[in-house]
């Protein structure tokens, strides 16, 4: 027997073993995290740590990163390649200034490595938490993930400057939406606008009006996706698809016209329920398969607009468009009809933040008495939520969808601590939520208005803001939009106003008294005042207690009756508390806790090595 024989036979038995103890992970997620797919990374994980596989067009090294704005600056990177057949991983962090240091911590584990002519693979794990103050914690909300390649490895002052081979992708790493996968052949029908000229301002709303397919029966919508035309993708910041009055006149089918406008056709105000909604970053919604969209029957859209928000802030002129929307539609009925609740705060000058606070909170309430009173008269069982979107401008850092029952919170239907402006989609929930009739939502958004100079307002363009959570829910009820605005009285009050001119005859309406603001409108008056950080917390604390107005409407333009009602907001119990911190141990324990396939498939690297060189 060869020397090397017994060796050989260790490394296949162990390769065996380390085959069958890992089944269980399993890389269910990819993403192509550049325009022309040169850099690819697929990734799985379960309660405690996370796998990735990164593959890169690329004979050098590959940098990959966790990075709290999307930035350089103190991020959590990691860098490996294959050198000379054996593969090789750092972890690194930068600091503020960007420098790139040597983490003293080694918490991300090489799995394997290989390459070829063209491409690096790198397969490495860490865990969700590594009690590491230069790691990030990998949590549900949105994670910007940089990357960057060169075609050197790293030499011994470290590595190279990798040039423009560099990006950032904002993706939810645990909450990674739902899959594009649907029956071969199923057909589908898009609603795109047809060489729009995009005008040369800042933020544009068009809408255009299209009729859905004539169909003999009732069918499932089952996945909705973007259809951006190429080049266009920070063009086109959302799209929302509201169904319209099926009594509408058909010369305005594929009519367009900017949304909003004082010239806007009527009938183009027929259009107020919430079919579906798109942000910036998504990738498009699958219904899960018990329910789907329906189409087809009586009670359902026959009209519907599509709202695009153009974002053009450096006003470029001569754009054409011609982006949309892509509906797969089926026959085989699902069990369930889906539909869409708008809760949150009620988009209006109303809504206001300070300039120069850090930390502005902000809460829109569905009331317990809008619930109780459309759910008991539509759906007294309750309706099943199963995807949420969060929904903010420029100025949003974090939104949360809060859940209460008889005033006691549950746990956050959903929630984002990261919120990123340019990554907005529908999150599917890991279990469906039943919303009963008296129960109560709140949309919480944290934003930052350091660096404004002036009031933000709460209005259409980016930058206003909105504070706003769409449910997808079944079975589908007569409830388009649960939503309140704090009473604009109290919010006056706070700067000293104490009189308006009457009768309001111009939007914003105009100061009376006190002198200072005299003859000024409301939005200037708040502009004059002088704000500081503590004026600004106590405006925030006095407006989260102001009694508010209730908008609870149905689909059209139908109301409850408890819409227009002024009401305190509820005192409320929260029995939640933060997330348990992990109990941080010490590094040798910590590395002595890996997970016993992901040692094994170390240590079977190194003895595939050691035999290839024998």
């Amino acid at each position: 027997m060869s020397e090397n024989q017994p060796l050989c036979a260790l490394v296949f038995l162990t390769s065996l073993f380390c085959s069958a103890c890992s089944q269980g992970t399993r890389f269910v997620h990819s993403a192509a995290l550049d325009a022309e797919g040169r850099y690819n990374i697929k990734w799985g994980f379960d309660e405690s740590t996370i796998t990735f596989e990164v593959e890169v067009e690329t004979r050098g090294y590959i940098g990959f990163g966790l990075s709290p704005t999307g930035a350089m600056s103190s991020s959590d990177i990691v860098i490996g390649g294959v050198l000379n057949g054996s593969p090789y991983l750092l972890d690194y962090y930068t600091d503020s200034n960007r420098k790139v240091h040597k983490d003293p911590l080694q918490s991300y584990q090489l799995l394997y490595g290989r390459e070829n002519n063209t491409h690096t693979v790198l397969a490495f794990s860490r865990n969700l938490q590594t009690c590491d103050d230069n790691d990030k914690v990998i949590t549900g909300s949105t994670v910007r993930v940089i990357w960057a390649f060169h075609a050197e490895d790293v030499g011994v002052s470290g590595p190279v400057y990798h040039g423009t081979n560099r990006g950032r992708k904002s993706l939810r790493l645990l909450n990674p939406g739902t899959s594009s996968s649907i029956p071969a052949g199923t057909a589908f029908f898009d609603l795109q606008n047809e060489e729009v000229p995009v005008p040369h301002k800042d933020t544009t709303y068009w809408c255009q009006i299209f009729k859905f397919p004539e169909l003999k029966k009732k069918h499932h919508i089952i996945r909705i996706e973007p259809v951006i035309q190429k080049g266009h993708e920070n063009l086109v910041h959302h799209i929302l698809l509201y169904q319209c009055d099926s009594n509408l006149n058909k010369s305005e089918i594929n009519r367009g016209h900017e949304c909003y406008h004082p010239n806007m056709p009527d009938s183009f105000f027929t259009c107020e329920t919430v079919l579906f909604a798109w942000a910036i970053g998504g990738e498009g919604f699958t219904y899960p398969p018990h329910v789907g969209m329906s189409i087809g029957t009586s009670i359902d859209p026959v009209y519907v607009q599509m709202e695009i928000h153009f974002d053009n802030p450096s006003l470029q002129k001569g754009i054409v468009d011609s982006s949309g929307l892509r509906l797969y539609y089926s026959p085989s009925l699902r069990r369930y009809d889906a539909g869409v609740i708008e809760t949150g705060v009620w988009v209006s000058l109303y809504h206001m933040l300070p300039p120069g606070i850090q930390d502005f909170i902000t809460e829109g309430h569905c009331t317990q008495e809008c619930l109780q009173e459309s759910l008991d008269s539509e759906m007294p069982s309750g309706i099943h939520v199963f995807a949420v979107l969060l929904h903010a401008h420029l100025a949003g850092r974090a939104i949360t969808a809060r859940h209460f029952r008889q005033q006691v919170e549950l746990q956050p239907l959903a929630s984002d601590d990261q919120f990123d402006f340019n990554f907005q989609e529908f999150q599917p929930l890991s279990q469906e939520r039943i919303i009963l009739p008296g129960d109560s939502l709140i949309t919480e958004c944290r934003y930052n208005t350091k660096g404004r100079m002036n009031m933000t307002w709460g209005g259409l363009s980016t930058r206003d803001e909105m504070c706003l959570s769409y449910l997808l829910y079944y079975p589908r009820v007569n409830l388009a939009r649960c939503e309140s605005l704090p009473e604009i009285s109290g919010q006056l009050k706070f700067i000293g106003v104490k009189e308006i001119q009457e009768p309001v005859t111009t939007w914003p309406f105009v100061i009376k008294s006190p002198k200072k603001y005299s003859n000024l409108s409301f939005t200037e008056a708040m502009d004059k005042y002088k704000w500081t950080r503590k004026r600004g917390k106590a405006f925030n604390d006095i407006v989260r207690k102001l009694p508010m107005n209730v908008r609870c409407s149905k689909i059209g333009q139908e109301e409850w009756s408890i819409q227009g009602m002024i009401i305190s907001p509820p005192e409320l119990k929260s029995e939640q508390t933060s997330a348990a911190v992990v109990a941080c141990r010490n590094v040798s324990e910590i590395q002595c806790e890996r997970p016993l396939a992901l040692l094994l498939t170390a240590c079977l690297l190194l003895i595939l090595q050691t035999c290839s060189h024998l």
